[in-house]
């Protein structure tokens, strides 16, 4: 199964070089113009056919740890869900939207 990690271009964190540090095993890391998350930038997702997806906001490079430990985690969840999010740190709390798949 492929999973993918976009991250919107238009933001700062798509003009620099966080995308290749989301190089990880198994994941598809793209850049896409704009993701309409202006009011929260820099905004990235992450998706996979039959899971559900998640898009985040206001993400740092500070953030990339976390950024990490969710796609390991996401990759390895049946469905893309999960019973607890405190092992995501911060970024639990930089979730715009989490769409079922």
């Amino acid at each position: 199964m492929t999973h993918t990690i976009t991250l919107c271009a238009t933001c700062p964190l798509g003009q620099g070089d966080f995308a290749a540090q989301l190089a990880l095993p198994g994941f598809d890391v793209q850049l896409t113009e704009c993701m309409s998350g202006c009011t929260k930038p820099s905004t990235i997702a992450f998706r996979a056919v039959g899971k559900t997806a998640y898009l985040f906001g206001q993400i740092t490079a500070q953030d990339l740890a976390d950024v990490i430990r969710f796609a390991k985690a996401y990759q390895t969840s049946p469905d893309g869900t999960f019973a607890d999010a405190r092992i995501f740190g911060e970024l639990r709390h930089k979730a715009i939207a989490r769409i079922p798949g």
